[in-house]
């Protein structure tokens, strides 16, 4: 059974950074694309990051320069790291993985439709001024 699993969320002050995990299981890792999304209370879910199979990396204009999506295959495991955050960052952020036969790169990935993915149950971060 293929599970995500994020963590590493939690309360920063502007400026501050953080870590996000996503431990992926029950199926080839590296044969995916993954993702980070977020979405703020009131506001549509969006695209924070995504990297495909071959390492291509993409980015919302809105994090790119602070945040930095890696992966390590033998670990099954996703991070996000995000630097310099600010409040507008504040939102539930999710993992997302999508299965090679639907010939996601990290450009379409990051913007979607997702509906095809397989998710996690999200990790909060919130930014203090």
């Amino acid at each position: 059974q293929v599970k995500v699993t994020e963590s590493g969320g939690g309360s920063v002050q502007a400026g501050g950074s953080l870590r996000l995990s996503c431990v992926v299981v029950g199926y080839t890792y590296d044969d995916y694309a993954m993702g980070w999304f977020r979405q703020a209370p009131g506001k549509e879910r969006e695209g924070v990051a995504a990297i495909d199979s071959g390492g291509s990396t993409a980015y919302a204009e809105s994090v790119q320069g602070r945040f930095t999506i890696s992966q390590v295959n033998a670990e099954n495991t996703l991070y996000l790291q995000m630097n310099s955050l600010n409040p507008e960052d504040t939102a539930m952020y999710y993992c997302a993985a999508v299965s090679p036969r639907y010939d996601y790169d990290s450009d379409s990935w990051l913007r979607g439709p997702w509906r095809l993915g397989l998710w996690g149950q999200g990790t909060q971060v919130t930014v203090s001024s």
